[in-house]
């Protein structure tokens, strides 16, 4: 089993602060995510990396558990040790040999894809899912055993629509032939992880595993969003640019009217407070909606039209 190195792959040094981990976090998900890496396999697997680096490094109880497998792995280092031959199940006095054995769920694989991407060195020590926020043990140490005995999570794509993510919806899964239908909260972006506690298979003792929902927000020709904004053009005619006028504008909460001052520029943008996308668990929170105006020019004009634009010409 492969070592991992998280502090490595976030490009952070062990004693970095909470919001230097979330940093470097930030950046490096930015930089490989999926949807700016199409088809890039290398930036896939980088992208998993990052994400299983932050999953441990972002929870203290996870952290302190890794660095202390972490330490014994340098020492061992130090010490001569090659690489590959290092026996984990020595590490805490053989804790890891009271780890739950992976049940096979059938074709579960098939219907959920990669099961969360994460490494085996993950699966052994902290469990198999994400964010397995669990409560804090009282007055001892949590050793691997206390990871490794939570149950498996599972992770499946999502893809909905943007209506869906400002509205919130519902997804219908076929778990082990039992319909299971999941909700999804208003305001949820693309990497949005949804947890339906109990929802998927049991193990081997009975408990019930998680399932996550990686929300995948598919792209909208009718809006950019831009964190919680969406932009939006809306064309007006030569004429309303000029006198001036009152337009309809489409929006996810529906239709309003936008007054158009006179004398509008092309790319002009006015911004309509509260009409921008939800924001996930803030009641009442929306973000802006900001309307870039293009002008439409006629293409033929009758006579009667040219003589008034050469009046307004001439009279400027």
């Amino acid at each position: 089993m492969e070592y991992k190195d998280y502090y490595g792959i976030l490009g952070i040094n062990k004693n970095a602060s909470k919001d230097e981990i979330k940093k470097a976090y930030r950046k490096l998900a930015m930089k490989f995510h999926p949807d700016r890496n199409p088809g890039n396999k290398q930036a896939e697997e980088r992208f998993k990396e990052i994400n299983e680096a932050h999953e441990v490094l972002s929870d203290p109880d996870k952290r302190a558990h890794y660095d202390r497998l972490s330490d014994s792995y340098t020492s061992w280092q130090q010490a001569g040790g090659q690489p590959g031959s290092f026996r984990w199940e020595d590490l805490f006095g053989g804790a890891t040999s009271g780890r739950t054995t992976r049940v096979d769920f059938g074709d579960f694989g098939d219907l959920f894809g990669d099961s969360g991407g994460f490494s085996d060195f993950f699966r052994t020590f902290f469990g198999g899912g994400a964010s397995h926020r669990s409560a804090r043990t009282t007055n001892r140490t949590r050793t691997t055993a206390d990871y490794s005995r939570q149950p498996q999570a599972y992770q499946q794509n999502v893809t909905i629509s943007l209506y869906e993510a400002f509205h919130g919806t519902s997804r219908t899964l076929n778990i082990a032939g039992t319909l299971r239908e999941i909700k999804i909260p208003p305001g949820v972006k693309t990497g949005t992880k949804v947890r339906a506690s109990g929802a998927g298979p049991k193990d081997s003792s009975g408990r019930s595993s998680d399932i996550y929902l990686v929300i995948q927000v598919s792209k909208d020709p009718r809006f950019e969003i831009k964190g919680n904004d969406l932009h939006a053009v809306k064309k007006i005619d030569l004429y309303i640019a000029l006198l001036g006028g009152d337009v309809k504008v489409e929006t996810l909460s529906g239709n309003i009217m936008l007054k158009i001052p006179p004398g509008t520029q092309p790319g002009q943008r006015f911004r309509i407070a509260g009409r921008g996308m939800k924001i996930l668990n803030k009641i009442n929170g929306y973000g802006n909606m900001m309307i870039r105006i293009e002008v439409e020019i006629p293409k033929h004009l009758t006579d009667q039209q040219k003589d008034l634009i050469h009046k307004l010409k001439n009279s400027g």
